[in-house]
């Protein structure tokens, strides 16, 4: 199968109207959560789909003699897109998995401490929370002080936490609840210092903000390739700084084992990788339409979109106004009491998509910008949360 070729691009992004043709998501729906599972585009899954064509028309050729070189070139696309070798990342299904990979395999125990923020994905909590039960450790949040201002006080909160017995420094790049952008650099860093393992959640990160894995320096990074790199669902990625490489073990063991981090963690039964082979044509499909330029715009969108839910709820935000903290999501405190019932009115009422959630004691709106929507799909949500707040609020 021939690759896309990868061509110049003006300094102009598409128009919304242009982006959402290319995608297959409804028409009739206001889609204001690309966050959650992403939106692929027609090209990519057209890509996509002839791959598992081509699987099945010689599944042994295809599985058997051609799936090394196939794998090699998927992940070469994928680590130049990360800044990285191919030899330090491996594709998996999503973040999620990646991330329990990590956790799985680090040798933990009584007294041991995983230090992280009251910020993280729910489900990375339940893992966490998993390996802390059976291995005797013990699980640290810290609590950040809201609203954010500067990057320091994130560092200063979270380091406030770090003792002797601190083993694992777990932190989201970009936060799932509260959609903010943390100083993951600083972090790091100290951490390396102090002779602890980082582990971070990139699951909104890659296409979301720009991205180098080689210069972040983290232990271990999982991030997904379905959200805002646009590819297949079922595409995520596992990085591992080459010199922490062999403290991981698969989580299935197959014919890839003993054989290395790349054998182990890729050759792991029947499964269809279709996924990952099309995420180099996702990555051509950001390059052909400028999305550095279209990340631009729909920050400016986010922006309008943050600035109006507070006016609405007349509630303060997390995060002082600066991209420094958000870039296409933006989570916002509105004044309802009953999040999961609001969402549902959101869909069923107004045909809008975008989570509604209950985190701390704050009910949180979170809107997405992805280079399909438009201020109009911002109206509809202000329009719909205003109404909602009007009739429900507490």
């Amino acid at each position: 199968m021939t690759r896309g070729r990868t061509v110049a691009t003006g300094q102009r992004p598409p128009s919304p109207a242009t982006l959402r043709r290319l995608f297959l998501l409804r028409p009739d729906v206001v889609f204001l959560n690309h966050g959650s599972f992403g939106a692929c585009p027609r090209p990519v899954f057209d890509v996509y789909q002839r791959w598992q064509l081509e699987l099945e028309r010689q599944p042994v050729e295809f599985l058997h003699y051609r799936f090394k070189d196939l794998m090699q070139e998927a992940r070469e696309a994928l680590a130049g897109f990360l800044g990285v070798d191919a030899g330090d990342v491996v594709y998996v299904t999503n973040a999620t998995t990646g991330l329990n990979i990590v956790a799985r395999s680090l040798a933990l125990g009584p007294g041991d401490e995983i230090l992280t923020t009251d910020h993280e994905y729910g489900a990375l909590d339940k893992t966490w929370r998993f390996i802390c039960e059976r291995q005797g450790v013990r699980y640290v949040q810290a609590r950040l002080p809201l609203p954010l201002e500067s990057p320091e006080q994130v560092v200063d909160a979270v380091w406030a936490r770090r003792t002797p017995k601190t083993r694992v420094l777990f932190l989201s790049h970009i936060t799932s609840p509260t959609a903010l952008t943390f100083p993951v650099e600083t972090l790091v860093r100290r951490a390396r210092e102090a002779g602890i393992l980082t582990v971070i959640d990139g699951a909104h990160a890659p296409g979301h903000i720009p991205l180098n894995l080689g210069t972040l320096g983290a232990d271990f990074y999982a991030g997904n390739c379905h959200k805002w790199m646009c590819a297949p669902k079922g595409s995520g990625f596992l990085y591992a700084r080459r010199e922490v490489q062999s403290l991981l073990a698969p989580l299935v063991v197959s014919w890839g084992w003993p054989s290395g981090f790349v054998d182990e963690q890729q050759r792991q039964g029947t499964r269809d990788i279709a996924a990952f082979l099309a995420v180099p044509a996702a990555i051509d499909f950001l390059r052909r339409h400028n999305w550095t330029a279209v990340r631009r715009a729909c920050h400016a969108v986010a922006r309008t979109a943050r600035a109006r839910l507070l006016a609405a709820g007349r509630m303060e935000p997390l995060s002082a106004d600066s991209p420094r903290w958000y870039a296409q999501m933006v989570s916002v405190p509105v004044p309802l009491a009953d999040a999961e019932r609001a969402r549902t009115r959101l869909w069923q009422e107004f045909n809008i998509e975008a989570p509604i959630t209950a985190w701390n004691g704050r009910c949180l709106v979170r809107a997405s910008i992805q280079g399909y929507n438009t201020p109009a799909d911002v109206d509809a949500l202000v329009t719909a949360v205003a109404r909602l707040i009007a009739e429900e609020g507490r």
